[in-house]
């Protein structure tokens, strides 16, 4: 089975207006070229330093802003990740970074919140702060295949990629916001193992430029096969890629390379 795929880059700033307008654009133009699925970024619709304006702008799942992509969904019949999101919690004052797939229908497919949080001196950056882990693993049934979920700083914990794949994952998304310093060095070939050794395909739209005061993106959006094999990535700007994903070609790696059959992770304890 064959779908038409697309990755947005994006260079998200901190007025959601712009940004929700840019997104909208960009679903347009998917659309028109026949994509059967759009995936946007992390937190692609705001990008700020100013927390206290990161909460008043999180939602619920039920607020409006998944209710406008859920109608989006329907009005150009495709499917639209939204990278990430803040979503807004019960029981803390934190936030969850959420990813959440639409399926045609402008129905919920799946909902993944980000697990690894990025708490990095390197980077000056503390991502628990202000957002709360999630503790699921989530692997939901799509028209294009079995989709499993990650976002950005979980790329560098193969562990939770092998427990997708485990769990019968596919295609695997990583929306991300990387950082410029790391990226640079490590975002690709991190993709790369992680399509390799689980032999899936990977779906990684990624922040492009500088956002504000020196937080830069690194870019590089890219599609990944089973094999390794880059299928397309983006160019030093913002814009959306495209390209076609092919199941019978990812059992195929698998039949011919049974890694997944061939691991020993009882003498891994």
């Amino acid at each position: 089975m064959k779908s038409y795929i697309g990755v947005v880059q994006m260079n998200t700033s901190d007025n959601l207006a712009a940004n929700l307008a840019y997104a909208k654009v960009q679903i347009e133009h998917a659309a028109f070229v026949g994509l059967d699925l759009i995936s946007f970024p992390e937190t692609f619709l705001y990008i700020g330093a100013d927390n206290q304006q990161k909460h008043q702008l999180a939602q619920s799942l039920e607020g409006e802003i998944v209710e406008t992509f859920r109608a989006l969904a329907v009005q150009y019949n495709l499917s639209i990740l939204l990278g990430s999101i803040y979503e807004k919690t019960k029981d803390d004052e934190r936030l969850y970074n959420t990813s959440v797939l639409l399926n045609r229908q402008g129905e919920l497919a799946g909902v993944y919140r980000k697990i690894h949080l990025c708490d990095a001196p390197t980077l000056g950056y503390n991502e628990s702060e202000g957002v709360k882990a999630g503790d699921r693993l989530v692997v939901v049934e799509h028209e294009i295949g079995n989709v499993g979920f990650s976002i950005c700083y979980d790329l560098r914990f193969p562990e939770l990629y092998r427990g997708l794949t485990a769990q019968g994952a596919e295609i695997i998304f990583v929306p991300s916001a990387f950082f410029l310093l790391t990226g640079r060095h490590h975002w690709l070939p991190l993709l790369t193992a992680r399509a390799i050794e689980n032999q899936v395909y990977i779906i990684a739209p990624n922040q492009w430029g500088e956002h504000y005061q020196g937080r830069a993106s690194s870019g590089s959006s890219v599609i990944i096969d089973p094999w390794g094999s880059v299928l397309c990535c983006a160019p030093e700007r913002s814009g959306l890629i495209f390209s076609t994903l092919d199941l019978s070609y990812l059992r195929e790696v698998r039949t011919n390379m049974p890694l997944l059959q061939q691991r020993r992770p009882e003498l891994c304890q």
